[in-house]
């Protein structure tokens, strides 16, 4: 698994068109960003989150992982927050995974504990074959 890091919104659109560009199976993780001192995320759903997503899309085969950090400033409960307002993240709360393709995020997405090993490796392989079709279907 590759991982990718957005450190600024301004970075979302390229990061994402570099990585669908590379690879078939890429996974968005929208996560509160880590505290300097603890090195760990100030939301404690996004810290049990964390390796379980990891395991699981890290056992895709050629699988990019966006790493997206929300800042606990500017909480993912803002309305002003741009990942809440933006219309294909749509993010209301974190950790918020999603699968991103060339036509953009696909319909389903997982969010909060839904966030589990076994339920992230559901969703990659149910992804997986809505994405191909979908990806078959455009001209």
């Amino acid at each position: 698994m590759k991982c990718i890091r957005v450190e600024h919104p301004d970075q979302f659109d390229d990061l994402a068109n570099r990585a669908v560009s590379e690879s078939s199976e890429v996974f968005v993780l929208f996560f509160g960003r880590e505290s300097p001192g603890t090195n760990l995320s100030w939301c404690p759903d996004c810290v049990i989150a964390d390796p379980k997503v990891r395991k699981a899309i890290g056992a895709v085969p050629g699988s990019i992982l966006l790493e997206v950090p929300v800042d606990r400033k500017s909480n993912i409960d803002s309305p002003s927050n741009i990942y809440r307002i933006r219309e294909d993240t749509k993010v209301e709360r974190i950790p918020t995974l999603v699968r991103w393709t060339e036509a953009g995020p696909s319909k389903t997405r997982l969010i909060e504990d839904e966030c589990s090993e076994e339920a992230v490796s559901k969703y990659a392989k149910e992804t997986r074959s809505s994405a191909a079709g979908a990806v078959a279907a455009t001209p």
